[in-house]
């Protein structure tokens, strides 16, 4: 599945739209901006709350925790020793990684699992102006927590760049 994601798509307080190729809003990102931390709802196109991306208030390095139904499904954070390029590390919370890696900040990056590719997030095949897709690989995958995780990476990677 190939989704469109618009640029200005991690704006704090605004609700942005994720699309298939054809134009359908799929998915619906819900930027809570009266939170201490930033905060993301992502919803199907119902409006049902499918994942909830929180950044973590105390870690000793940026932490975003991803939560299904008011439970923790994953964490994401920035690999250690990782100097060449962004490479973030997913631990699901059955002990099981996965991992992110790429040039984040340019919106070209993988996203895999025991080495297997699940997703990609290019600018490349896109010819819209600040978009960029995410092309998800595997049919079974969990399509909302590969965005969750896409949008946590970038997330992290923006505020590093800041701080």
């Amino acid at each position: 599945m190939r989704l469109l994601v618009r640029e200005r798509l991690f704006a704090i307080g605004d609700d942005y739209w994720i699309e298939d190729t054809e134009g359908r809003k799929v998915f619906l990102v819900d930027g809570k901006a009266v939170r201490l931390r930033d905060t993301f709802e992502l919803k199907d196109a119902d409006g049902r709350v499918l994942v909830e991306l929180r950044q973590k208030l105390i870690s000793i390095r940026d932490t975003m925790l991803i939560e299904r139904g008011g439970e923790e499904l994953a964490k994401v954070k920035r690999k250690r020793l990782s100097l060449l390029r962004n490479h973030y590390r997913v631990t699901l919370v059955d002990g099981t990684e996965m991992d992110v890696s790429g040039k984040i900040l340019d919106r070209e990056f993988a996203i895999e699992y025991d080495g297997e590719l699940l997703a990609q997030v290019s600018r490349r095949w896109l010819t819209i102006r600040d978009t960029y897709g995410i092309d998800v690989v595997r049919e079974d995958a969990d399509i909302a927590l590969l965005i969750a995780v896409a949008m946590c990476a970038i997330v992290l990677a923006d505020k590093e760049k800041e701080g």
